[in-house]
């Protein structure tokens, strides 16, 4: 199970089908013939979205749900988590043997996630298993027992994945970047909870978590794959049609973005992980594609691959040439409101972690400066296949669905997504790195051997730099 709460906004631009000229050519007609999402509505608020392809033998189905662990308060950080723990330990209806042998015996395939601001639960089987596979994911949705044995057992479990997590540095990084940044709003609280919580979480803050936040009107059936929709409108009537209704729940307050600096230092760690940050957009913000474009120029590198040394990122020429890094990865995450811009790194050059911060910065700033229309063009193409490569299989397309509909109110097909990528220009980007980046505050996070990492107010003075 994996550790990533949005409005419907329908003030989205509207890009036309490609003309016929325009179809002779392969990419515009692949684009032009992904089958139709069908989105119906029932009367309670429930939605089900669904791309159906015929030749599909399988089909992926689940339920993404408008809560994660930005709902949650300091005393129940973890619940959402937990509960996405006790979804597979029984229900009213059957035991957790007889749960996994159900899926079992179809050959499927069942999973949960949760995230900041989403919850999913979903299932891949056969096209022909798409009506147990509904039945299963309503059953464990409403009809959980959450027995007391169940959660003391899944305690244990979540404490052993808490230390698991700790094991992994970018987790532990990004999570720390988000305290840092977003500090004293829950964004800024982990997904899994403090261990304390995790060791007090009750059976009635699980009940009471599902009362507030697992409501019909925010709640998306997404299904991709060998699937038929009126079929699973009718699935959908039948196993969520009795769900009541619910008043709108007030957003989250809005989280501030804080100028930060945050260390844990390990000398004897044998890499130093470094993350820079500034506030990014939220996912209807008119910039994000904006953002996307820049995040794709600035690019990721790993010294790994075959062609390090020969990327077109600016900044993986310099790390490469300089030896600065063992890899890094630029950022765009969004949230309902905000979101975070920035580069996280990995290196050995504990001496070198001035000029890789500073090469960092130097890039920042080319973007408001310096850049051309070819490197845009290629940043476009690059942030176009990306995208449609992330769109492989059922699956990502499932969950590309839930995603959209509780983000948007609405799916934006590949054509659309080409489109809004394609209006990005020059000026585009140099404005958003202006708006952005340029003088901003910044989060800075360093973990391990980070003795040599740049004060804190020597990088925010950079922000700005009196000549490039």
């Amino acid at each position: 199970m994996q550790a990533q709460r949005t409005r419907a906004v329908r003030s989205i631009v509207t890009v036309p089908k490609p003309s016929a000229d325009v179809l002779k050519y392969s990419y515009p007609a692949s684009l032009s013939s992904v089958p139709e999402t069908k989105v119906t509505r029932l009367s309670n608020g429930f939605t089900i979205a669904t791309e159906a392809n015929p030749n599909n033998q399988t089909a992926t189905v689940g339920v993404w749900i408008d809560a994660g662990s930005r709902f949650e308060t300091e005393k129940s950080n973890g619940t959402a988590h937990f509960l996405e723990h006790m979804a597979f330990k029984g229900t009213k209806s059957r035991t957790q043997l007889q749960l996994e042998s159900q899926i079992e015996n179809i050959g499927g395939h069942l999973n949960a996630y949760t995230s900041r601001e989403q919850t999913v639960y979903y299932a891949k089987a056969l096209a022909g298993d798409v009506g147990t596979s509904v039945e299963i994911l309503a059953d464990i949705l409403q009809g959980s027992t959450l027995s007391p044995d169940a959660i003391e057992r899944e305690r244990d479990v979540i404490l052993r994945e808490s230390e698991e997590v700790d094991k992994n540095k970018e987790e532990v990084v990004f999570d720390m970047l988000h305290g840092a940044a977003f500090q004293g709003s829950s964004l800024g609280r982990t997904i899994l909870g403090p261990r304390a919580n995790i060791k007090s979480i009750t059976r009635e803050d699980l009940v009471s978590y599902i009362s507030e936040n697992y409501t019909p009107n925010r709640m998306v059936l997404a299904a991709a794959g060998g699937v038929d929709h009126d079929a699973l409108v009718k699935l959908a009537e039948k196993h969520f049609g009795s769900l009541k209704a619910a008043p709108e729940k007030p957003k989250p307050a809005k989280a501030t973005f804080v100028g930060s600096e945050l260390k844990a230092r390990f000398d004897n760690h044998p890499t130093a992980h470094i993350a820079l940050a500034v506030e990014g957009v939220s996912w209807t913000s008119p910039d994000y594609w904006a953002l996307l474009v820049a995040q794709s120029i600035i690019g990721s590198w790993d010294r790994s691959l075959g062609a390090a040394a020969h990327v077109s990122s600016k900044l993986a020429q310099k790390v490469h040439e300089y030896g600065l890094a063992n890899s890094f990865m630029s950022f765009n995450t969004s949230y309902s409101d905000t979101g975070l811009f920035g580069v996280y790194a990995v290196t050995e050059n504990f001496e070198g972690m001035d000029d890789l911060v500073h090469y960092i910065q130097q890039e920042w700033h080319r973007l408001a400066i310096n850049i051309g229309e070819a490197e845009v063009f290629r940043a476009k193409n690059q942030l176009k296949t990306s995208l449609l490569l992330a769109l492989d299989g059922t699956t990502p397309i499932a969950e590309d669905i839930g995603r959209q509909m509780l983000v948007y109110g609405k799916r934006l097909s590949p054509w659309e997504i080409d489109g809004l990528i394609e209006r990005v220009t020059v000026d585009d980007v140099k404005k958003v790195a202006s708006n952005y980046i340029y003088d901003r505050e910044v989060a800075v996070i360093g973990y391990g051997p980070v003795e040599n990492l740049q004060d804190y107010n020597r990088i925010r003075s950079a922000m700005a730099p009196l000549y490039y």
